[in-house]
């Protein structure tokens, strides 16, 4: 018997794929779970709407991704901070700040959780970040921590 999964279900498929499924296990537990819903005419090209629906999603992801990408490459981000002697900050200058002074400095919504810091940043100078956008693309922010 042919179904289309509705989840991904271990060892048999991920969501939205045609298997082919053996009768009874189809009937007595993909079926009742919800697990999956038998590929009529109508329920296949559902699924292939929805797939091209979800292609176009990520295709415009992807776009606006690159297009931040690009707009980071101008990007200086200055920061301010207060340090001890031998210029050592007190803590350290987070992907938290960086991302909202980001915001605040050029409007761009760049999440904490994709810029990378190799190291945490705990002392005055300038530094070149990678922050990972998603689809494989990549920018690279110029950060500068000066003295408050």
């Amino acid at each position: 018997m042919k179904v289309i999964l509705q989840q991904d279900v271990k060892g048999q498929g991920k969501k939205g794929q045609l298997i082919e499924a053996s009768d009874g296990y189809a009937r007595n537990f993909l079926l009742p779970r919800k697990l999956a819903v038998p590929a009529t005419a109508e329920n296949v090209n559902t699924m292939k709407m929805q797939e091209k629906a979800r292609k176009a999603q990520e295709a415009a992801e992807k776009a606006e991704a690159e297009a931040i990408a690009a707009k980071l490459k101008d990007c200086v981000v200055k920061l301010t901070a207060k340090a001890g002697a031998g210029g050592r900050l007190f803590g350290a200058v987070t992907s938290k700040e960086i991302s909202e002074g980001l915001k605040a400095q050029y409007g761009l919504d760049v999440a904490k959780s994709k810029i990378v810091q190799d190291e945490p940043i705990k002392a005055y100078g300038t530094y070149e970040l990678k922050c990972k956008l998603g689809y494989e693309v990549s920018g690279a922010i110029q950060v500068v921590v000066a003295e408050a």
